[in-house]
């Protein structure tokens, strides 16, 4: 994060990528120069650009995951032990319209950064209300919007990436997120490979600093962080059969056990020893076939494949990862720098996965 050279790509209301800003600092005694690797062609590039490039079997269900491709190949870094390629900024709607079964696309395409500017800045902004003042969305009542601002000072600190997200009566149940996908593999939440910047490793911290400055009310919830994975019940990888490939998600009711930080396994049973005040929301994957009852099957249809969603509070056993604690920490008013120790983390908690297989190795 502390790079000057920039690697965002930006999926505006759908889950791959359409546009990336992705640009090198190349620095002269005279002038600064910034190095855009991807231009705004490479942007717009449509399907049926992507035909007169050579690729003929493309159809809609394949130009996004060959979109992706092309705008990580773009983007990559050469580094050790893997290139790795950008951030992932994405905006995804929960609303489903049953008639049309189709998701609008919203959004506005990035301008190129101002060459000559000591401070790096830039934004894209939208909304679902289709008949909306984009002058006054950010403002007026019962009007989605979102907006998302990242900058950083030429030389020196860290991009900072500033996001805002208002709901609506028409559009009540939406989402944003600042991801960091895994350089290479099928993602959770998609059923193709996908380009990110995370390097693959079991025992990873993550260091950010996150001031928050409105809070959405108390419909609304704030994810510190949300990881998400993909493997199958039986403990293989995902391969694109939304059949049976399975997204983890974990964000940080009750599932079948807690394990604590020394690997000890505390049944829910236990009423004495389980830390029920831990955990928020639990529910299992549609598909699998040996669920301890009693459980709640996930939302079939916010997912192209079944999926699994744990969701954790505050609470004084999570310590030991350097995660909240106690309701309150880190929320407005109280700025902190976090190192999250994520990999850990998601060592410990329960997913379910049939009795019998190796257990999946989690990365």
């Amino acid at each position: 994060m502390k790079r000057d050279n920039l690697r965002v790509a930006i999926a505006p209301n759908m889950e791959s990528p359409r546009q990336a800003d992705c640009f090198d600092v190349q620095k002269s005694k005279r002038r600064t120069k910034l190095v855009h690797l991807v231009n705004e062609p490479d942007n717009k590039l449509s399907i049926n650009d992507a035909k007169r490039l050579g690729q003929e079997n493309l159809n809609v269900n394949t130009y996004a995951a060959w979109k992706e491709l092309f705008l990580g190949y773009k983007c990559k870094v050469q580094d050790e032990p893997k290139p790795w390629n950008f951030w992932m900024i994405m905006l995804k709607s929960g609303n489903m319209d049953t008639t049309a079964a189709i998701c609008p696309k919203n959004g506005k395409p990035s301008q190129p950064f101002p060459q000559e500017s000591s401070q790096l800045k830039e934004s894209f902004h939208g909304t679902w209300d289709l008949l909306a003042d984009m002058s006054k969305a950010e403002t007026q009542n019962d009007t989605s919007f979102f907006k998302v601002t990242w900058h950083k000072n030429l030389g020196k600190g860290s991009w900072k990436f500033h996001h805002i997200l208002k709901t609506s009566s028409k559009y009540p149940w939406l989402m944003l997120y600042l991801r960091s996908d895994a350089t290479i593999g099928v993602s959770g939440g998609y059923h193709y490979e996908t380009r990110g910047m995370s390097k693959i490793s079991p025992n990873f911290k993550v260091k950010f600093t996150l001031d928050i400055k409105r809070g959405g009310g108390p419909s609304s919830q704030f994810y510190l962080m949300d990881m998400g994975s993909c493997w199958k019940n039986n403990g293989q990888p995902c391969d694109g059969d939304v059949t049976t490939d399975v997204t983890h998600y974990t964000m940080p009711t009750l599932l079948a056990y807690h394990t604590s930080a020394n690997g000890i396994r505390v049944h829910r049973t236990d009423e004495a020893r389980f830390p029920y005040d831990a955990y928020h929301v639990y529910c299992s994957p549609c598909n699998g076939k040996y669920i301890e009852e009693p459980f709640n099957y996930c939302d079939e249809y916010s997912n192209p494949q079944a999926q699994e969603i744990l969701q954790i509070l505050p609470h004084p056993v999570w310590g030991e990862y350097v995660y909240p604690t106690k309701k309150g920490e880190g929320w407005i008013g109280d700025p902190r720098t976090w190192e999250l120790d994520v990999g850990r983390l998601s060592q410990s908690l329960y997913f379910y996965q049939d009795p019998g297989p190796k257990p999946v190795e989690r990365h």
